[in-house]
């Protein structure tokens, strides 16, 4: 194992006498966590020295132990016997109060004092039974607070109660399933449902239990269809995230970035079943079949699309499939790489002096070239803004229409490849320019094709923008 910082440790402080030393906003605060987690809590303080935040604790009382004012100096508190002592004080009294803590044995904490300190308080994150601690080792507690929220973010309110739920069944589970298969199958399902954001029911756990005892047969397992965004993980949603740490499969397009990918749970196995035009792909069937013989082993299947998977996505074909084998599916959307591409600019797609409607386009069909059946006469009004997908190829053909519709040379355009990547390459300019922007771009990167009037406002602005106006 590699070196720890500190040892992550969890007193259980039920009825234990702990000693805080200190009237203080600080001292409430770690006397208010004192006495959740169950202790009896004695505060060495005068009355001189109860701060507003202390005395607002005091009348609101203990929500789990208790809380009692001793109104004497800490030096009598009689340390012998107590679980723990934390006090807030100056430079001068602290190490008189480590001395005789230490002395009766007791571990010892002076708060924003670390050299004083035999134990930290960390960030937490509170859905008890269930309690998650984040300790930075005194360096960065701004960076542990950072932390605790974006765990606070990705655990359901409602875990607490499942957990809850853990425990009132764990002896069942021990006596009527056997070590091996049978529990971890328990456990894995029964983690599903706490992740699932519904609240447990009575019999939710104890059904489980007996489903399970009764044979080797699984329910039949499930599909998500979730959007990945245009790659940068942070555009991910909460609920991803939760998928695809619920996941005991993931079918993922080439273009799902690693970054992404690493937010999976370490135990899904992972297989790439991407299409790229010009490339040998994975055949759609093929992708179907693979849905469906998974998924009808009982496993939560994650199929992870690039963008939003219910644009260009093909995901409209893949639901129709699951329903008619009676699979469940559900969809986690993403954000789509044309929205992407505005928020990265900062240009809005539908500025209202400018544009009243936005159209995502595809820029090839099924034979890669361009669509039969587009109206290029409504593509060519620049008061919408169109944004074509997959459209390399075919992007000098596409300017030829809509020149000979009689669109302006002047339009607005942008050309963007691999947006919100590391290898991200953006081209602004106008219609008649396009063939000279163009031939700045490969044909393997995905591209986007934006035009329209909206997009000639604030270009300015945009022009110097750093890529990390995404990570706003």
């Amino acid at each position: 194992m590699a070196p720890l910082a500190v040892l992550p440790v969890f007193f259980s402080l039920v009825d234990q006498r702990v000693i805080v030393a200190g009237g203080s906003e600080a001292a409430a605060w770690k006397a208010e966590l004192l006495a959740a987690a169950g202790a009896k809590v004695e505060i060495y303080v005068t009355k001189a020295d109860i701060s507003e935040e202390m005395a607002t604790l005091l009348s609101a009382g203990a929500s789990a132990g208790e809380l009692r004012v001793i109104e004497a100096d800490w030096r009598l508190a009689g340390f012998a016997g107590a679980a723990l002592a934390v006090g807030d004080l100056d430079e001068d009294e602290a190490p008189e109060f480590v001395a005789l803590a230490r002395a009766s044995g007791v571990p010892v904490n002076v708060i924003d004092k670390p050299a004083f300190c035999q134990f930290q308080f960390g960030s937490i994150v509170n859905r008890s039974p269930v309690v998650v601690s984040i300790s930075t080792d005194g360096a960065a507690p701004i960076l542990g607070q950072a932390v605790r929220r974006r765990i606070e973010m990705l655990l359901p309110d409602l875990l607490g109660a499942w957990g809850a739920a853990a425990r009132a069944v764990r002896a069942q589970v021990m006596e009527r399933l056997e070590a091996g298969p049978a529990r971890r199958a328990f456990w894995e399902r029964f983690v599903d449902l706490a992740f699932s954001g519904n609240a447990p029911a009575a019999d939710d756990a104890a059904g489980l239990v007996e489903a399970i005892a009764a044979g080797p047969e699984r329910d039949s397992g499930r599909v998500t269809l979730v959007g990945a965004g245009p790659g940068e993980a942070e555009l991910l949603t909460v609920k991803a995230v939760r998928a695809l740490q619920a996941a005991d499969v993931i079918l993922f397009d080439d273009l799902v970035s690693d970054e992404v990918l690493e937010l999976a749970r370490r135990e899904a196995r992972r297989l790439c079943v991407g299409k790229r035009g010009g490339r040998e792909s994975c055949r759609q069937e093929d992708i179907n079949a693979m849905m469906l013989k998974l998924a009808g082993q009982g496993k939560h299947v994650v199929r992870l699309k690039s963008g939003d998977p219910m644009i260009f996505g093909r995901a409209g074909e893949e639901i129709a499939m699951l329903e008619a084998a009676n699979i469940p599916v559900s969809v986690v959307p993403g954000i789509s790489a044309g929205l992407a591409l505005a928020a990265r600019l900062g240009v809005s797609l539908t500025h209202r002096d400018f544009a009243q409607s936005v159209r995502f386009v595809t820029g090839h069909s099924r034979m890669g070239k361009l669509p039969g059946n587009l109206d290029w006469g409504q593509l060519a009004d620049p008061a919408c803004t169109n944004v074509f997908y997959m459209c390399r190829r075919t992007l000098g053909e596409m300017v030829e229409r809509l020149l000979a519709e009689g669109m302006s040379a002047a339009t607005p355009c942008i050309i963007a490849a691999s947006i919100a990547r590391k290898d991200e390459q953006i081209w602004r300019g106008t219609l008649g320019g396009v063939a000279e922007g163009a031939a700045q771009f490969g044909y393997d990167a995905p591209t986007l094709f934006a035009l329209g009037n909206a997009l000639g406002v604030g270009q300015t602005m945009a022009a110097d923008a750093p890529r990390e106006s995404l990570r706003a």
